[in-house]
């Protein structure tokens, strides 16, 4: 099952964190898999919206919200990882609100 679908992740870093918070979430991005940058401004990992592969993040009210469009698995161990090196790097536990993450 290779099938290209898009994924919508929300994770409970909120906007209202300190700069410390942000800085470290900032260092994360890069170390992630794929990593391109920031393309106006938002970061970026294996290309951008014309692609067939990507994800995008932006700052949300209802947290730190992941936007991609690759195969299921690849995107069930990039999410996964993320989370996993957020908690690691944040002190908390770094979820989905949804899943009772707050």
């Amino acid at each position: 099952m290779n099938e290209i679908t898009s994924h919508q992740c929300n994770l409970n870093i909120w906007a209202h964190l300190p700069d410390k918070v942000w800085n470290r979430v900032a260092n994360i991005y890069e170390l992630m898999p794929g990593w391109i940058g920031y393309i106006d401004g938002i970061p970026h990992w294996f290309g951008q919206e014309e692609d067939d592969v990507y994800i995008q993040a932006s700052v949300e009210p209802s947290g730190l919200s992941f936007y991609a469009q690759m195969n299921q698995s690849d995107w069930d161990s990039w999410i996964g990882a993320f989370k996993l090196e957020a908690t690691k790097v944040l002190g908390f536990e770094v979820g989905e609100p949804e899943d009772g993450f707050e």
